[in-house]
């Protein structure tokens, strides 16, 4: 037996040491690596319309037109009723799990007059992280493995993977061109067909998801559009989850109507608001549920086992900015109404120029959002990405080229109806006189280009 003394020796055994330890790191890596797994429940769910193209709009010399982010000041006296709450040593600390106190005895007023009913602050509406918040625990709370969810196409994107994330499996249907308009010009001049709508409904369907006014495409459903789809929930027995955060936002010549307060559906339906959508102020993140207390009880449920509650000083300025408006609405300073009106300049002057560079916007009954058809602009887009939609290498295209960014409306769609909407893409204008200057200058440059 031969002992390596000197340095060969103690060579060998520093090589022996480290090809042990990198095979118990390699041994331990495949071993953890099983461990390290996603879910299946998020399979399939890493991309993001937001995170990709907030990323390339960043870019400071973009005009970003394609995130709803307002870039117009809220109101001052919801900043300085923020002031005032952080200025009180309790309400920097924890409050109620399901609201803070004044905020649900403000809703419950709003809703109450809006909805013509009494409604409990305390056990019919839940405030959540934003209406993002109203959706996760709707649907964690209600909708079970194995059942189905009636989506309507365009619709908000992260619905379809909530409903994934639940066990559940997202039927979609999309809003078509009513079959007596050749040309659409408006977001009024699509609807769902009724026989189409009711062929999706059977045993399986536990819910649908109503988003109006609709994003992204604005459009805000009538009294006998939402009676249809009333009418099939209360036939199967199913619960409607009605995401109206841009419920303040409509435009001259139309009406928001709650599909709550048609008959038989109060008690079979969740209504979902947005203090970001209402004040301008989506930074913080306050939305809130509101529904019968056999349906509100579960959301309940999954917000005290989740995130528990809400900031505190936030949700106190929140309900304070609401009494302000309660006890002037209807009237002309009321900001429920003002903001609209402010809006509705911006959205046809948004139109104007998009029109003037060739696209063909519809125009929106609600929201702050345009949708275009930019079907006769016929861009070469042959260098971009093959393998994507074609809105995303339009968009693309037009924040590298143009320094304008919007955001591709087939991200807004299930599978089988992208094709339909990608020749259209999302523009944001609640933005400020300056934002659309900018904006300005780059379509009527493309413009004179193309002339």
């Amino acid at each position: 037996m031969f002992i390596f003394k000197g340095r060969l020796g103690i060579n060998l055994q520093l090589m022996k040491n480290v090809y042990f330890s990198s095979f118990l790191r390699f041994s331990s890596s495949a071993m953890m690596s099983s461990k390290f797994k996603n879910t299946k429940r998020i399979e399939g769910l890493d991309s993001n319309v937001w995170v990709e193209f907030t990323a390339l709009a960043a870019d400071p010399t973009v005009v970003n037109l394609g995130q709803g982010l307002p870039d117009i000041p809220p109101p001052s006296y919801v900043k300085e009723e923020l002031a005032k709450a952080i200025a009180v040593d309790r309400m920097n600390q924890y409050t109620r799990c399901c609201g803070h106190p004044s905020l649900v005895e403000a809703l419950s007023k709003v809703y109450g007059k809006v909805c013509d009913q009494k409604i409990d602050p305390y056990k019919e509406i839940l405030v959540t992280v934003g209406a993002y918040g109203s959706l996760f625990n709707a649907i964690q709370g209600l909708i079970e493995e194995g059942d189905e969810v009636i989506i309507i196409e365009p619709f908000y994107d992260c619905y379809e993977p909530m409903v994934k994330m639940a066990g559940a499996t997202p039927v979609f249907i999309p809003l078509r061109v009513k079959p007596c308009v050749a040309s659409p010009t408006s977001s009024g001049d699509w609807t769902l067909n009724p026989d189409e709508l009711a062929s999706k409904f059977n045993s399986r369907t536990k819910a649908i998801i109503l988003n109006t006014p609709n994003n992204p495409m604005g459009k805000v459903y009538t009294r006998e559009e939402l009676g249809v789809i009333a009418d099939l929930c209360i036939k199967h027995d199913i619960l409607c989850i009605s995401d109206e955060v841009y419920e303040w936002i409509v435009y001259t010549g139309n009406k928001h109507i709650k599909i709550a307060t048609l008959p038989g559906m109060w008690e079979r339906t969740i209504t979902i608001g947005s203090a970001g959508k209402t004040f301008s102020v989506t930074g913080w993140k306050i939305g809130w549920s509101i529904g019968p207390q056999h349906l509100i009880k579960h959301l309940q449920t999954v917000q005290q086992n989740s995130l528990y509650s809400c900031a505190t000083p936030l949700q106190e300025a929140l309900a304070q900015a609401l009494m302000k408006n309660f006890n002037c609405m209807g009237d002309s300073e009321c900001y429920f109404n003002s903001l609209s009106w402010e809006l509705e300049v911006k959205r046809d002057r948004m139109a104007k120029l998009l029109q003037a560079v060739g696209l063909k916007p519809l125009i929106p009954e609600g929201g702050y959002f345009i949708i275009a058809d930019l079907s006769s602009l016929n861009v070469d887009l042959s260098d971009m990405k093959q393998n994507e939609p074609y809105d995303y290498k339009f968009v693309k295209w037009m924040i590298k080229t143009k320094k304008l960014a919007a955001i591709p409306i087939s991200a807004f769609c299930g599978p089988g109806t992208r094709v339909q909407f990608e020749k259209y893409v999302r523009f944001c204008f609640i933005k400020q006189d300056s934002t659309l200057d900018a904006a300005e200058k780059i379509l009527t440059s493309w413009s004179k280009q193309k002339s």
